[in-house]
């Protein structure tokens, strides 16, 4: 494991995983869930991390500011864009040659998931947005593991305690402007590879949450029968090949 700093905040930082074979190889940036709280941090997502470099990814295990430790409006976003805007090319600096630029995936769980489907679509945030890109990022993929994929949604069902409103600092009647440039559901259709991976037994996040954005932007949804929310992201369970296997899917 190999610790990259993008910004100098403690929190802005990543750990990298490389496999042991040599060569480019796809480079996966993992982020962690935990709704968007200083509670949770990468080391939630160790276990992936370290079994998808077992399977030949370079992987990157992001950290970023979370509520509670100078995260949320505006600073989590702040910093998962920047990172995102960085890594490869910090990556290639200190090692050079090992990731393949043409195969970059996004994978997130949870909060995570949200923000790996809200920076796939940074293209088509509002005009003002500070965050927008005026292209596609370059990706190859996302995959969202149960997802926060619709903000407004999960803030009027209260999923995760109110986290939705300590994110973005109220609900959708006070904040409008934040909810349409942070919300998934509110990008359009989605015109990069997306799977959406989902358990049928998932208490923390619906999985009507998912089958309505990915009706809506077109991401593929792959329901898991008997499987709740965390078992998406142990190596060790039935719901972990689904994950490898739709990784594989958006780079072929």
């Amino acid at each position: 494991m190999d610790p990259i700093a993008y910004g100098p905040h403690r929190d802005q930082v990543a750990d990298l995983y490389l496999p042991a074979a040599d060569g480019p190889v796809p480079l996966v940036v993992v982020l962690h869930g935990g709704f968007w709280r200083a509670e949770f941090d990468r080391a939630h997502a160790q276990p992936e991390a370290r079994a998808l470099a077992t399977l030949g990814y370079a992987v990157a295990n992001l950290e970023y500011r979370r509520v509670g430790a100078g995260g949320g409006w505006p600073t989590t976003f702040d910093d998962v864009a920047r990172a995102l805007d960085l890594l490869p090319g910090l990556i290639e600096d200190t090692r050079a040659g090992r990731i393949d630029p043409d195969r970059i995936l996004y994978l997130g769980h949870s909060a995570g998931g949200h923000l790996a489907l809200w920076a796939a679509a940074r293209h088509r945030l509002p005009s003002e947005s500070a965050w927008r890109t005026e292209s596609a990022p370059r990706v190859a993929g996302v995959v969202a593991l149960a997802p926060a994929a619709n903000l407004v949604d999960a803030y009027h069902r209260g999923n995760g305690n109110g986290a939705v409103a300590e994110l973005l600092g109220g609900g959708p009647q006070e904040f409008p402007e934040r909810y349409a440039a942070t919300d998934p559901s509110a990008l359009d259709t989605t015109d990069i590879p997306t799977v959406v991976v989902h358990g049928d037994r998932d208490q923390r996040l619906p999985i009507e949450m998912a089958r309505a954005y990915c009706a809506k932007s077109g991401a593929e949804l792959v329901e898991l029968p008997s499987i709740g929310h965390f078992e998406l992201i142990d190596p060790v369970s039935t719901a972990w090949p689904f994950v490898v296997r739709s990784l594989r899917r958006c780079l072929d």
